[in-house]
């Protein structure tokens, strides 16, 4: 029988969940990488190099965000709506406790009341200085015109962009159920797409917009807090946000 590895994959598998492994990383990262997690394990072979679209109900997309996210080691720039996996959220929570990967997360305030917000929340109350001890740093907030933030994607390391109609749960991602392909009992999917892309000069230009989005928030005012550090009150004129 193989052995089996801490994510569940038996041996000479690919790990998916790479968070305990420090020397798997994104430094030679290729879309070809992702081939795999597709219903037909391959791209065609006019397909792109830098550049792919995956189908949630079609495609492993909880895979894919897992395999990419378990391998950020430098750096995290995120923009969430839907905030509702708990695997995805646990390999977040790693990194947002790791010092040496620099983190800038924007959620939305629909989204404050739930579990995974409530952790970064108590998680950045019970030291001192908060999360920003940790480089990490999050808003709670909306657009500049008071939108929802719906940018759904991330830059992982500067080097691997994410983004999509894709929520961060069951339906969102359409989750397999039966190992190796969409559908089994229960299996339920929402018309949803997810691209990955490599393309310096997008890659670029999508972490600039995710830092002026987190900016945007961090103006509306502060992320709503029952105790512990507060942020200064918004500027006059401003609504509160939460």
């Amino acid at each position: 029988m193989a052995a089996s590895l801490d994510d569940g994959t038996a041996s000479g598998e690919t790990v998916v969940n790479a968070t305990a492994d420090r020397t798997q990383t994104l430094q030679s990262f290729s879309i070809d990488d992702l081939a795999e997690f597709t219903l037909e394990k391959r791209y065609s072979d006019n397909a792109s190099r830098d550049f792919h679209l995956f189908y949630v109900g079609r495609d492993n997309v909880h895979e894919i965000l897992k395999y990419v996210l378990s391998r950020v080691r430098v750096s995290l720039y995120l923009n969430m709506f839907g905030y509702d996996d708990d695997e995805l959220n646990d390999i977040l929570m790693a990194k947002v406790m790791d010092p040496h990967v620099t983190m800038l997360i924007t959620l939305h305030p629909g989204q404050a009341g739930g579990v995974h917000e409530k952790k970064l929340l108590e998680a950045d109350q019970s030291t001192e200085n908060g999360l920003d001890a940790f480089n990490t740093h999050f808003v709670i907030g909306q657009s500049e015109t008071y939108q929802i933030s719906h940018a759904e994607g991330f830059v992982a390391d500067g080097r691997v962009g994410a983004e999509g109609s894709v929520d961060w749960s069951v339906t969102g991602e359409g989750t397999i159920v039966v190992k190796g392909h969409p559908g089994g009992f229960g299996y339920k999917a929402q018309n949803n797409t997810q691209s990955v892309f490599t393309d310096p000069d997008t890659i670029a230009r999508f972490q600039a917009e995710l830092i002026q989005e987190y900016l945007a928030a961090q103006k509306g005012g502060p992320v709503p807090r029952s105790a512990g550090r507060q942020r200064p009150p918004p500027p006059p004129g401003r609504r509160h946000l939460g």
